[in-house]
């Protein structure tokens, strides 16, 4: 995308991007449509991050290099994380045109990362429609905490995350929790 040329307005925001090896942190450029627009937009299949410091997974404290612009196809990216909800995008984006969602406390797994949250879903939970169907490649997850699967101590708290569907491997419910048997 070039900023120069486009007639579109755009925002930088805060981002940290999770790949298969890499977390990268830095600011994305989004219209007002936020980072779920941009991220879902099929007219664009790579991502420009600007002022972008990466670290290793296994050594995520570790700062490897610094650029000026990083990119990377959208489709690598198994997670986007965001400290504010707003710059997810406008709630109708966020929520799909829903006015009422029902809050399902999940843990939802790729095969790098750990995510618990909050999914916002029009009605029952649907696994197959969610990884699926729909608009888009990257759904919303709020107030929650990816955990890399190999390096517990890489952790991300994050007001929302983007996770790409197409990466999702499983999706718990928490509340379908088996509750351990106890013993007289």
């Amino acid at each position: 995308m070039a900023l120069d040329t486009s007639p579109r307005t755009y925002r930088f925001i805060l981002a940290d991007i999770l790949t298969s090896g890499y977390r990268v942190a830095g600011k994305i450029a989004v219209t007002t449509h936020g980072a779920m627009g941009f991220l879902n937009d099929p007219t664009h299949s790579t991502l420009d991050i600007h002022d972008a410091r990466m670290a290793r997974l296994h050594m995520p404290t570790k700062l490897v290099d610094h650029f000026e612009l990083v990119r990377t196809m959208k489709n690598k990216v198994h997670a986007v994380c965001l400290s504010r909800r707003e710059d997810l995008g406008p709630q109708a984006l966020v929520r799909g045109g829903f006015v009422s969602v029902v809050e399902y406390q999940v843990r939802l797994t790729t095969s790098m990362f750990e995510i618990d949250g909050v999914m916002e879903l029009p009605g029952r939970f649907d696994f197959a429609g969610l990884v699926s169907d729909g608009k888009g490649d990257f759904v919303p997850i709020f107030n929650s905490t990816l955990t890399a699967i190999l390096i517990p101590s890489l952790r991300v708290q994050s007001a929302g995350i983007l996770v790409n569907r197409k990466l999702i491997d499983l999706i718990a419910i928490l509340t379908q929790r088996v509750k351990p048997e106890t013993t007289p």
